[in-house]
């Protein structure tokens, strides 16, 4: 098994893992043995047989065996599960992570070692200690994956020493840098305070200013009011004395129009008009008392 690469601690481990397959096997094949002589002792008792007869015994031996091989390899597939179970776990309390590479399984020539192996070399383990044969792995021991892993432990607890000393270093920042926010609010309240004051005395100056303003603007409005009252009578007045005139130029436009017709009706050409209005009035008259003379229906 030295072409494998393993030590004689993990040779052993390989040799009690065959040992159990082979046990397996054997006792799985003593199952099948058992169903051939099942089928002779109970059904192959006549001399003769028909084509059907022999064809269901097949099936059913067929069916039996099936379910025996099906069995087995299902119990060796979830077998194998259980040991790299136990491998990783030991890996896993290293902080390690194993890989598989699974087309390694059907390598023709590692196939063929493991059978040369099983034939020479497996026939000669019987002198083996049997301490090895515990069903539980035990840690790894190798010097140089233990010094690996050790240096490695060492290695992260010193930074794991390092990130707390660092740690401390900030927190030790983070509660100065906290005092000196806490002193700066505290003088911050303060010149608001001094500012505050400063502020409300300027205020109530600027009020007082403001109030002056306001009393000296509410005075000119007052006068100009005063001074708009009085325009405001007077052109009250000029306009009562135009709308007075306004109607005195009215009442003389009347009597003016008046006046001109008067004058107008006076004149020949008026009564001329007059006289050929009322002749055809009459000539109107006559024609429809014809007209109803003659057409009294309608």
């Amino acid at each position: 098994m030295a072409e494998f690469g393993f030590n004689e601690h993990h040779q052993n481990e390989v040799i009690n893992y065959m040992r159990f397959a082979r046990s397996k096997m054997v006792l799985r094949l003593k199952t099948i043995d058992s169903c051939f002589e099942e089928l002779k002792d109970s059904r192959l008792v006549e001399e003769t047989f028909t084509v059907d007869e022999v064809k269901e015994m097949l099936d059913g031996l067929q069916a039996v065996v099936r379910g025996e091989v099906e069995m087995e390899l299902i119990n060796t597939a979830h077998t194998n599960v259980l040991l790299l179970r136990q491998l990783f776990s030991q890996a896993e309390k290293f902080y390690l992570r194993l890989q598989s590479d699974i087309s390694e399984l059907e390598n023709r020539e590692l196939l063929e070692q493991v059978a040369e192996f099983e034939k020479t070399d497996f026939k000669t383990t019987n002198k083996i200690n049997q301490e090895t044969s515990k069903v539980k792995l035990a840690p790894l021991n190798e010097g140089g994956v233990s010094e690996l892993l050790n240096k490695e432990i060492v290695r992260l607890q010193e930074e794991n020493d390092k990130l707390k000393a660092r740690m401390r270093t900030l927190e030790s920042q983070a509660m100065s840098a906290l005092d000196e926010r806490t002193k700066a609010e505290r003088a911050l309240k303060d010149v608001q305070t001094v500012q505050g004051d400063q502020q409300l005395a300027a205020q109530s100056q600027e009020i007082s200013s403001l109030e002056g303003t306001v009393a000296a603007l509410r005075g000119d409005y007052e006068r100009s009011l005063s001074a708009n009252s009085a325009s405001q009578k007077g052109l009250q007045e000029n306009l009562i004395s135009a709308k007075h005139d306004l109607l005195r130029v009215q009442e003389q436009l009347s009597l003016a129009e008046k006046e001109l017709d008067k004058k107008f009706q006076q004149t020949a050409a008026y009564r001329n008009m007059k006289e050929i209005l009322t002749k055809k009035n009459e000539q109107i008259k006559d024609i429809r008392k014809r007209l109803q003379r003659y057409e009294p229906n309608e």
